[in-house]
């Protein structure tokens, strides 16, 4: 006999089963249960390999009929268990899973992309806050309300979002207790912040390489620090998971920039010099080009 007629044989057989050298699956599995490898062997490979196991009730089903055993079907079971809590204690970054644990921070889910994937915000802070309306307060004798304005540099954001009703998810400390953070020991001031309902979501007025948001105001009658209700854009949250938050305004949002605002620190002193020295973190976004 030929060295080549044995040779070809082996090769062909070598290439046919490469669907279980990776990655072991149901089918593999019954391949393996199909050339009469015993229950060891079997158990040890799935023991030792990397697996991606279907362990449905249908799927128990159809490994049975194909003469699984049910200690290797229990083996199968379990990597399957070990390899979803790898899965669940593993952090991603943008997987559009909002179930699988995300660094804390606030994203959007960019679901308009050919991938959806999470994206996340990254905050802003406004150390500055402008004064408007101090003209007709001065005329006034007080009367007229001076407004108190957040300003971030540029004009635009850097998170363009391609949904006039975008979904947002709040990732907060409790969500990763056993996990790292992405900004030291804790990315929400030590577990102050809690629930979206400490956020306010505004619309900015886009001025020279700057945006603008009212945050305040004040007049003979007193003052009145962060945003006035008037100018809060309504949303609904819903808790999802242990400190994740899905995020919807209640309304589309027509293109322009807008920002979830969280006033970090606040001035002090009566009146006017209470409201001098806000201090906000803004997770600003814009909608539209």
């Amino acid at each position: 006999m030929r060295l080549s007629t044995i040779v070809l044989p082996l090769a062909a057989l070598c290439l046919a089963v490469p669907a279980y050298a990776d990655t072991l699956n149901n089918e593999a599995i019954v391949q393996l249960v199909g050339v009469g490898l015993g229950d060891e062997a079997i158990i040890a490979k799935i023991e030792s390999a990397p697996a991606n196991f279907r362990t449905g009730t249908g799927d128990l089903i159809a490994l049975k009929r194909a003469g699984v055993s049910s200690v290797v079907i229990a083996a199968m079971i379990e990597a399957a268990a070990k390899a979803q809590t790898a899965a669940a204690t593993t952090m991603s970054a943008d997987s559009p899973d909002p179930l699988v644990p995300h660094p804390t921070g606030v994203y959007v889910l960019a679901d308009w992309l050919a991938e959806p994937r999470m994206v996340a915000i990254d905050a802003t802070t406004s150390n500055q806050t402008k004064t408007s309306g101090f003209l007709e307060y001065a005329l006034t004798s007080g009367l007229a309300p001076m407004s108190f304005k957040a300003v971030i540099p540029n004009e635009r954001a850097r998170v363009r979002m391609d949904r006039q009703r975008p979904v947002f998810y709040f990732y907060f400390d409790e969500a990763t207790a056993s996990l790292s953070h992405r900004a030291g020991a804790s990315f929400w001031n030590a577990g102050a912040v809690t629930s979206p309902a400490e956020f306010s979501l505004v619309a900015f007025r886009v001025k020279s390489n700057r945006r603008e948001a009212k945050v305040g105001q004040f007049n003979m009658a007193g003052a009145k620090a962060g945003v006035m209700e008037k100018d809060q854009i309504p949303f609904d949250y819903e808790r999802i998971s242990a400190g994740v938050f899905k995020v919807v305004p209640q309304r589309d949002l027509p293109p322009g920039e807008y920002g979830f605002i969280y006033s970090t620190s606040t001035g002090s002193g009566p009146g006017m010099a209470g409201m001098g020295a806000t201090t906000s973190r803004i997770f600003d976004f814009s909608i539209g080009s």
